[in-house]
């Protein structure tokens, strides 16, 4: 009730914060803003981008952000360049009404816009593209969010991002929204190669790029990355390797193009999972949570029996590996009768490993002991320096490893297109299909490790008589304390056919639009879940404690997958200009989600198939914006609402959910710019409740958790002749843990700052600083409440860290 009431003074803070905060829309949408007038285009690069055609998302072809009634922005890379990001999860934080949770690593983030909840992981309800194309299917595969197989570098063109209900009939599964990456086409002939260094941490990236005129007509770009290093928080060990090669090839004729393109990455990070803190982020004795990780020397392999049961060894080196191999073809040719044919193509082959640390508990560490080895356990160190020697330290960490091998996310899509103009009215009508594969194996050990966050050593374990319970720190192969639930594998298909068309109406200063979407879909394939028996896992010829039960794959009596699921999606709008300077717009969607790795191991049934309820999530949004001009200050606000049914599985606490969420609030960004002064931003606010739960009806009327009252952004550049200066800076206010609404995370502001200078004509300097003031900044904990130790299990944003960067465009 007195959220209720503060409601009214919180929307009338944001629209005053909105008015000295900015956007971050690029000036350029397509090739196609060029055509505007000189006249446009000036006023377009002072501003929000009003006049620029929208190209992602549109039902119409010839429609300026002005006169559509679509949410959409841009991220060019001088925007990105001066938010200091340290991956592409940190970009996505300055996109109004986006809450990106990027305190993970290079992937694993969780992306959630407009009210629309994270109850496990990934970006459930938001797609993330490539070239208008979806990296995957479903944004949040347990250990497979999109992000992981996404790097942002020096082929990047910008972002364009649609938000709420008009991404409902764009794309299949993201009826909150869609961040489409967007390649460069060597439109311009010219390059670039840049060094990037850490100042304060241990990293070298190059990033490079080239393209422009083969002949007449056609064009190529390539480019790409590759870097090495331990990363901002040091694992003990190289946490960074890896590269990415892209290119593409135009061919242009007299009524389109072809443009034939690959992509190769395969890039090794660090995945940062929650660590041990106090429940005010302040850091315990021995582990700094601003720059310490889990990781360490100590612990960089681990035996195991694989997904076919066999004895194996998984690299905790790897982290975050994605292997990808893509090529893709796109066409859009103008044809006869007004017709014009748009069609994209991509074959993808993916894999890799996901592997990191996961503290289970964080407890007394006798208390573990005993709960291992049985009353008066004693504890050594297992190795370093003082192996052998006691361990006489208060806590200790229960660690879990999340040993993932990801055997095929690979993936077919093509979308194919029609579109025609009968005089004022643009028709579209089109045909989207995809085949998603997700097989990989779960392969979980658990181990005791010192509270420690600089190369924390591993513990033995040894009963009151002498028996060993451990072996160089590893006390189960598998996970017990989770009740061995966790070695698992998967192997399934899931494909999708979606017919879609949309028409638009302009008639004077008004334009309709109406879209309408029908996604119909089948899964199948197997899983099997965890088995246990003996097993001689080092071979030495005797069966150990710790191999008297040994988690496998349950191969014999794997399980089915075998159904099938359908929805219809709508999205209906209408936009009004009643001057060149304003308009006026409002939006009525319904979109779909359907549910796929997640309902499998407890929603999947005997014969494979799923209930109805659980095999698609819908969301309904109403929306109601405006945009304007008032000189040198732009405006866009959006009122917005949203239900959200929500069918989902955790996989850190073994728990379904079932339930129903309602939000509210506004969005506001804005632009100002005077002289040599550019400001932009947004702040967007939320009021969001649990409307409905099936599982836990006592949690209805909750905050969903980490849902904060207000997110906001800033971005402010001064230019010199021969330099910049930039400061961005990103906050957020007070949000629940968890949706018991019980431990509350205080709020942060994050502030970067960026300064560049011209050494020489296209030689640049570069210096950045993510989180100059050293900011604490809690993300996520998996707990809901504080435990009597005090101590809780959390993820916070990176600490203060600097680089340098030398850049040099020809």
């Amino acid at each position: 009730m007195q959220k209720n009431k503060l409601a009214p003074a919180l929307v009338a803070a944001a629209v005053s914060l909105a008015l000295t905060s900015t956007s971050l829309l690029a000036q350029q949408a397509d090739a196609a803003t060029t055509e505007q007038s000189t006249e446009q285009t000036n006023s377009d690069a002072a501003g929000l981008g009003f006049e620029r055609i929208v190209v992602t998302g549109a039902v119409s072809r010839n429609q300026t952000v002005m006169q559509s009634s679509v949410s959409v922005s841009s991220l060019t890379l001088d925007d990105i360049a001066v938010a200091t990001p340290r991956s592409t999860a940190e970009i996505f934080r300055m996109l109004p009404g986006v809450r990106s949770e990027a305190s993970g690593g290079e992937g694993n983030a969780n992306i959630a816009v407009r009210g629309l909840p994270v109850a496990s992981g990934g970006a459930k309800f938001l797609t993330l593209q490539e070239d208008g194309l979806p990296v995957m299917q479903f944004g949040d595969i347990a250990f497979g969010n999109a992000d992981i197989f996404l790097r942002a570098d020096a082929t990047l063109s910008r972002l364009d991002v649609i938000r709420g209900g008009s991404a409902s009939t764009t794309a299949s599964n993201s009826p909150g929204g869609i961040i489409n990456f967007v390649s460069k086409t060597g439109e311009e002939n010219g390059g670039s190669i840049g060094f990037t260094t850490g100042l304060d941490y241990d990293s070298f990236r190059t990033d490079f790029d080239y393209g422009g005129d083969i002949n007449s007509d056609m064009r190529f770009h390539l480019g790409g990355f590759v870097r090495q290093g331990e990363g901002v928080r040091d694992p003990g060990y190289q946490g960074e390797k890896g590269f990415q090669l892209k290119g593409n090839l135009t061919k242009e004729f007299d009524i389109g193009y072809v443009r034939l393109y690959f992509k190769h990455l395969n890039d090794k990070a660090t995945s940062y999972m929650p660590m041990p803190m106090y429940a005010d982020g302040s850091s315990v004795p021995g582990y700094d949570a601003g720059s310490d990780t889990l990781q360490s020397v100590y612990l960089t392999q681990t035996v195991r029996l694989n997904g076919a049961n066999q004895i194996s060894r998984g690299d905790l080196r790897d982290g975050m590996n994605p292997k990808v191999n893509s090529v893709g073809v796109e066409g859009v040719f103008d044809l006869a009768e007004g017709w014009t044919l748009e069609n994209r193509f991509r074959v993808s082959d993916v894999s890799g490993n996901f592997n990191t640390l996961f503290p289970a508990e964080v407890g007394n560490a006798q208390g573990i002991a005993d709960s291992i080895a049985g009353a008066g356990a004693n504890l050594t160190y297992a190795v370093g320096p003082n192996a052998g020697e006691a361990y006489t330290a208060e806590n200790a960490m229960r660690i879990h490893t999340f040993d993932i091998e990801i055997d095929d996310f690979g993936s077919i899509v093509n979308d194919l297109k029609l579109s025609r103009r009968f005089g004022e009215v643009d028709v579209n009508v089109g045909y989207y299909i995809a085949d998603q594969s997700i097989s990989m194996s779960w392969l979980w050990n658990s181990y005791l490790m010192a509270l420690k966050g600089d190369n924390a050593e591993l513990l033995n374990v040894t009963a009151a008589d002498g028996t060993a319970f451990s072996e160089q720190g590893l006390t189960a192969y598998g996970v017990p304390f989770f009740g061995n639930c966790c070695q698992r594998n998967y192997d399934t298909d899931y494909s999708i056919k979606a017919p879609y068309a949309g028409v638009s109406w302009a008639f004077g200063d008004l334009s309709l639009d109406a879209s309408i979407r029908r996604d119909i879909g089948s899964a199948s394939g197997t899983y099997a879940g965890a088995v246990q028996s003996s097993r001689d896992m080092n071979g030495d010829g005797v069966i150990s404690q710790v191999e008297q039960s040994v988690s496998g794959i349950d191969l014999a009596n794997a399980s089915i997958v075998n159904y099938s699921w359908g929805y219809n999606s709508y999205s209906a709008g209408a936009n009004y200009q009643f001057n060149k300077d304003w308009a006026m717009f409002g939006r009525i969607s319904k979109g779909g989600r359907a549910n796929a790795d997640r309902l499998l191991f407890g929603k999947v049934n005997a014969d494979g198939s799923v209930a109805k309820e659980d095999a698609v999530d819908e969301v309904t949004q109403y929306e109601l914006g405006s945009k304007s001009r008032h000189g040198n200050l732009n405006l866009f606000a959006t009122l917005f609402f949203a239900e959200t049914e929500e069918q989902n599985f955790e996989a850190t606490n073994q728990r379904f959910f079932d339930r129903t969420y309602k939000a509210h609030g506004i969005e506001l960004e804005s632009s100002y710019r005077i002289g040599d002064f550019d400001m932009r931003g947004s702040v967007t606010w939320t009021d969001a409740e649990i409307s409905k739960d099936a599982l836990s009806p006592e949690l209805v009327g909750n905050t969903p958790r980490r849902q904060a009252d207000f997110v906001y952004n800033l971005l402010a550049r001064y230019f010199f002749e021969q330099a910049q200066l930039g400061v961005s800076i990103i906050g957020t206010t007070a949000a629940y843990a968890q949706d018991n609404n019980d431990l509350k995370f205080s709020g942060y502001t994050q502030v970067n700052a960026f300064a560049s200078y011209n050494l020489a004509e296209n030689l640049t300097v570069s210096l950045n600083i993510n989180n100059l003031f050293d900011e604490i900044g809690l993300t996520e904990a998996e707990e809901g409440s504080v435990p009597e130790n005090g101590i809780i299990r959390a993820r916070t944003i990176n600490g203060r860290n600097a680089s340098l960067g030398l850049a040099y465009r020809f």
